[in-house]
């Protein structure tokens, strides 16, 4: 098997990190994973936002949990706090996909994978997190997005927790019968 596919068929959604940071290469290289995603028509409708500030990181659990305990659908907030009660798994990095419109979600996607793989195959945990978006969308929207220096006119596309793993992880069983051959 080739290398890519072999960090594709390894990659599993970690859900437990260390308190260890992650370097400036490692970000770099992030981040350059990242900005290399194609998208339609080469717009790039896409802005890339690394926090490693744990600080704000714990801040934004924080609001997401208090906005997932009030509301009236409990589920999301049981599913986490069985979990271990920590909305973003104590990760040390969250790199935020923001995007300028909705047709962006799509290249949005193509910006996650490749954060995920590249941190795959750079050895460290990774999940892709849409659930970041809680704290964007509720009462404290303008504050996170002001402390985050969110572009004018972009919004939350999607997010991926990025760390070294608290444990090893196993990737889901590949479902072939997905597939269709014409």
């Amino acid at each position: 098997m080739n290398a890519v596919l072999d960090v594709i068929a390894k990659r599993y959604s970690c859900r437990g990190y260390t308190d260890a940071k992650l370097t400036d290469e490692q970000l770099g290289q992030l981040a350059a994973a990242a900005v290399a995603a194609p998208s339609g028509m080469n717009r790039q409708g896409w802005r890339i936002i690394v926090i490693k500030d744990k600080a704000v990181i714990d801040e934004m659990d924080a609001e997401g949990m208090r906005i997932l305990s009030a509301a009236a659908d409990k589920s999301g907030y049981e599913r986490i706090m069985s979990r271990g009660g920590k909305l973003y798994y104590n990760a040390p990095c969250m790199i935020i996909v923001a995007i300028d419109e909705p047709g962006s979600a799509l290249d949005c996607g193509i910006v996650c994978e490749n954060i995920a793989l590249a941190a795959s195959s750079m050895g460290l945990g990774n999940v892709i997190c849409g659930m970041a978006g809680i704290p964007l969308s509720g009462e404290k929207e303008a504050y996170f997005k002001e402390k985050m220096k969110f572009p004018q006119g972009f919004g939350f596309g999607c997010a991926v927790l990025v760390g070294h793993a608290a444990q090893d992880g196993t990737p889901h069983e590949p479902d072939m019968s997905k597939v269709s051959y014409i």
